[in-house]
């Protein structure tokens, strides 16, 4: 009886090998050759699992986004009864990949970031996932204003200098968040800024969402 491949099983292997390479050399450093023998499978079997190194670079890349994807859900339903800001702030904390853990794969996101800017086939993945991952922060901030509007805690934008309070927009805040949790991972890899001081940036501009 012929051997059973597990085809999805080895296709995530390969993407771990792609990811592992473009930690270490920057997606340049990524060769068909190169994965088979980091994957410790035959540069057929990479040829069957994917037609292109295109192909093979658009799967790892979505095989990153849905560990962080994965991991921004499983902070939001550690504690089901936690409130809408604090839901957020892991979420984003998450997204920003600014613990030690996870240094390498901000890496090899970033690798992936900057060759979508010249390959289209990347950058619609990384647009769609950009664009969950701000509805979700778009739904959190709208959850987490009706609860301060309900509390009387927090009137938006100019609620403390005695002019009007502009009511937040939840898609413009999401976007900001979305571009300065992105920022930080940055700044963080190239020793701009520590972690504790993304940190501090990340925590200081959520608190003031709601003053």
């Amino acid at each position: 009886m012929p051997r059973q491949v597990d085809h999805a099983g080895r296709r995530r292997l390969i993407a771990e090998a792609v990811c592992e390479l473009a930690d270490e050399h920057g997606l340049e450093g990524v060769s068909l050759r190169d994965v088979a023998a980091r994957a410790q499978v035959s540069m057929g079997a990479v040829q069957r699992c994917f037609r292109t190194k295109e192909e093979m670079l658009v799967f790892a890349l979505g095989h990153i986004g849905r560990l962080i994807g994965e991991r921004v859900q499983a902070r939001l339903v550690r504690s089901p009864a936690q409130s809408a800001r604090t839901a957020l702030g892991h979420a984003v904390t998450e997204v920003a990949l600014l613990r030690e853990e996870h240094r390498a794969e901000a890496r090899v996101w970033l690798a992936f970031a900057a060759q979508a800017a010249v390959s289209e086939a990347l950058a619609t993945p990384l647009r769609a996932n950009y664009g969950e991952l701000q509805e979700a922060f778009a739904r959190l901030i709208a959850e987490a204003t009706a609860d301060a509007a309900a509390t009387g805690a927090g009137e938006g934008a100019g609620g403390g200098n005695g002019r009007p309070a502009e009511p937040l927009d939840p898609r413009r805040e999401a976007r900001t968040l979305l571009a300065l949790a992105d920022g930080l991972t940055t700044h963080v890899l190239i020793g701009h800024l520590s972690r504790r001081a993304a940190q501090d940036v990340l925590h200081s501009h959520l608190g003031r969402l709601w003053e």
